[in-house]
């Protein structure tokens, strides 16, 4: 029997044994804490990386921003005056007309009074066109040209064997665009009966 059995009996030492080996709770805790706690290193680098996603993001929706914004202005400046050119058209149709409405034997008859006035409205009429071309609005010319839907309305049917089919042959109210919008589409007259534009013709004239 040992000095220490002796002294305070069996069960005192072997509490007094077992208290020796145990390691105390906080010291316990702290070693089954110690493997889960987290990375201070790697925290900081998911964080970083998240705030670096949502930077590009953001700059991202803003140069989106900007761009749609440059567009609105370009376009709010290219097609601000197209009600007020559409309005116009009228005049120039009218002017068109009052041209029309004189006929070419009086003209040549020598009348110097109807003749200035017809040179008088021709130049109204040019200049009114000049000024909508500053802004934007050009007259189409479809005459000769391949019937084109997205420019020009068909009114009517014309029978003529000698040009491809589907050629504008006539042009009964002029068309106009301003910048890469149809203003008015121009009233044609197409041919019908003859022979089929050639694909690389009709291609060439959809371009």
């Amino acid at each position: 029997m040992t000095d220490e059995t002796k002294k305070h009996g069996p069960d005192e030492a072997a509490e007094n044994s077992a208290a020796v080996e145990a390691p105390a709770p906080e010291e316990a805790a702290v070693e089954a804490d110690a493997p889960g706690e987290p990375d201070p290193i790697g925290v900081l680098k998911a964080e970083n990386a998240d705030l670096k996603d949502k930077y590009l993001r953001l700059a991202a929706e803003m140069d989106n921003l900007r761009r749609r914004t440059e567009r609105d202005v370009k376009d709010a400046k290219s097609y601000s005056v197209a009600g007020f050119a559409r309005d116009m058209l009228a005049v120039s149709d009218n002017l068109r007309r009052a041209l029309d409405a004189i006929p070419a034997e009086a003209l040549e008859s020598g009348d110097a009074g109807l003749k200035a006035l017809a040179e008088g409205v021709e130049m109204t009429e040019r200049s009114m066109l000049a000024a909508l071309e500053r802004h934007g609005v050009r007259k189409l010319d479809p005459m000769g040209e391949k019937f084109d839907p997205n420019f020009h309305q068909a009114m009517f049917e014309v029978p003529n064997t000698d040009v491809a089919n589907n050629t504008v042959v006539q042009v009964v109210q002029a068309g106009y665009v301003i910048g890469e919008r149809v203003l008015r589409p121009a009233m044609v007259g197409v041919s019908k009966g003859g022979p089929k534009a050639p694909a690389g013709e009709a291609s060439a004239a959809q371009a």
